[in-house]
């Protein structure tokens, strides 16, 4: 089997293998994002390659898990919902009596999504929890089964994120996986669920 180290291209190599033996015994260099581009100023690339085993990242960007679980108050009589729209789009209802969540990747109902090629995918979930941040009121519609502890059948309200009696953003998969980032090292764009991947690494999510 080659030596995958003498078919690289790159001047400076280091494998998994070798960074986290560096890990455990305690003598990798760790920094951070933002230290790096300081360290590749001062040193060039390939020095900070080669003197740097670990950049840790963070975003506060959307991730695919990303949303919100939000209590929209309960209503008189009381309702358990089982279908919840804010502004069109869909949110998780098998929650409890009035707790939602809404993915920041869901569409509007009805979006034509890629039918036509990329696709504009113009409002959603992640665009609802932005106007709710801003101060905005939204659209709330719920259907619901009555029984005799929850008897309303339906709700409709506008609402903002003030009156909700409880709201949360949370990334649900963050619980119990980490996360890659992607890039796009080809020269075409890539369309992914999660927007527009740039050609030639100039952008990553």
């Amino acid at each position: 089997m080659s030596d995958p180290k003498q078919e690289s291209k790159f001047e400076v190599n280091k494998t998994y293998a070798e960074i986290n033996a560096r890990i455990k015994a305690g003598e990798a260099v760790v920094v951070t994002a933002d230290e790096m581009v300081d360290i590749v100023r001062q040193e060039g690339p390939v020095e900070a390659a080669r003197r740097i085993d670990v950049v840790t990242t963070g975003t506060f960007s959307t991730m695919c898990s990303s949303g919100a679980f939000l209590n929209f108050g309960q209503t008189n009589p009381t309702i358990k919902a089982q279908k919840v729209w804010i502004n069109k789009v869909s949110a998780y209802a098998g929650l409890a009596a009035i707790d939602i969540y809404l993915g920041a990747t869901e569409p509007t109902e009805g979006d034509p999504l890629n039918q036509v090629y990329p696709g504009e995918f113009r409002y959603g979930g992640g665009h609802i929890i932005e106007d709710l941040v801003a101060g905005k009121a939204v659209q709330l519609e719920a259907k619901a089964y009555p029984t005799d502890c929850y008897a309303n059948t339906k709700c409709k309200k506008e609402i903002t994120l003030a009156e909700m009696p409880h709201a949360l953003l949370c990334n649900p998969r963050n619980g119990y996986q980490n996360y890659n980032c992607a890039v796009n090292l080809s020269d075409k764009i890539v369309y992914t669920y999660m927007g527009t991947l740039k050609p030639n690494c100039r952008n990553a999510n």
